[in-house]
């Protein structure tokens, strides 16, 4: 309730602040108007509201929902806190994806939900990787979850330098695959909004429904099995709708590290091991920490100059990734 309280919140205040000024007399009747059609109001304030800010506030949230979500998830299937969509993987599939789209110049030529191919080749590439991953990491036909993340970070690795060879190689399109790479809501809107939303609320379902396998799964793989839960089945089929969700964030936004890594641990930290509860603040504390981040990102900069939100994220989640290492070291990590 409290975190639900303090997003709500941050999503009023978030439609007030800005760069352009706008009273909250104003926000008042244009929130009026968008219920009651006869009231009059500024149809710029309520562009600037609603078309603008509100567009791109949905947009943060459901992002850090998708991230926060999905790592939660990750770090539940493997038992690990190292686990989020970024080391195993997932993000940089996603990311050499979308590179490659700019590269080939069809990033936004042609039409996809008026976003171009972008997005499609951005969950092709996650697709992709996780396949990559779940391949290696497999002994003697079975998935051995505690390899996954050492084949996550071989994976990201090589997808990492083939990024790298596109931008070298494409200098009319380096300006744009680097700021895309950094991660940004800027100019993003509702056909954008529209664009994830099915593909993350699909997933937060899927997680939601095998809440109870994770929980038996914490207690241990032999332990699951005699319980009567396929682990196969269940560890695919939650792999695929975290992988979907992941690409469907990284494709609308960007590249944004360590909301997936640092969110589920905090939570954890407060109200235990349990998933549905679990899930669900993560997604509420993830929604909150991507629109503090941008409106951050909006605003810390003079003259109308935007820092990219990914890198306030890595900026946070770095540190508090050595942090979880360095605890890592001294005693097992426990669901």
């Amino acid at each position: 309730m409290g975190l639900s309280f303090l997003y709500l919140l941050v999503i009023v205040f978030g439609l007030w602040y800005g760069r352009y000024p706008v009273s909250w007399q104003q926000i008042w009747h244009a929130l009026c108007s968008a219920i009651v059609s006869n009231r009059e109001t500024d149809p710029f304030v309520k562009s600037i509201l609603f078309d603008v800010r509100f567009s791109r506030l949905v947009l943060a949230s459901l992002v850090g929902i998708a991230l926060a979500t999905s790592g939660a998830v990750f770090q539940g299937l493997l038992r690990n806190p190292l686990a989020d969509p970024f080391t195993l993987g997932v993000s940089t599939g996603a990311a050499f994806g979308g590179t490659l789209a700019i590269f080939l110049g069809i990033g936004s030529g042609l039409s996809l939900a008026g976003l171009g191919l972008l997005p499609i080749f951005c969950m092709v590439g996650a697709a992709m990787a996780l396949v990559v991953v779940v391949r290696l990491s497999r002994i003697n036909g079975m998935l051995a979850p505690a390899t996954m993340i050492l084949a996550g970070i071989v994976v990201s690795t090589f997808l990492s330098a083939l990024i790298s060879i596109m931008k070298s190689l494409e200098e009319e399109s380096l300006s744009a695959i680097v700021f895309w790479m950094m991660g940004s809501f800027s100019g993003r809107g509702w056909p954008h909004v529209f664009f994830a939303m099915p593909y993350i609320v699909t997933g937060l379902a899927f997680f939601f429904l095998f809440a109870r396998e994770l929980d038996i799964l914490a207690m241990g793989e032999l332990e699951a099995r005699h319980l009567g839960v396929s682990v196969d089945r269940v560890r695919m089929v939650l792999l695929v709708a975290a992988c979907l969700v992941t690409a469907a964030a990284v494709s609308v936004s960007g590249v944004i590290g360590f909301v997936g890594l640092v969110v589920p641990h905090l939570v954890r930290m407060v109200q235990g091991p349990r998933h549905a509860p679990l899930i669900a603040s993560s997604a509420i504390l993830g929604a909150i920490i991507m629109v503090v981040s941008d409106l951050l990102a909006k605003n810390i900069l003079p003259q109308g100059e935007e820092l990219p939100v990914g890198v306030l994220t890595t900026l946070i989640g770095g540190p508090f990734f050595c942090y979880i290492l360095s605890r890592k070291k001294t005693r097992d990590f426990s669901l």
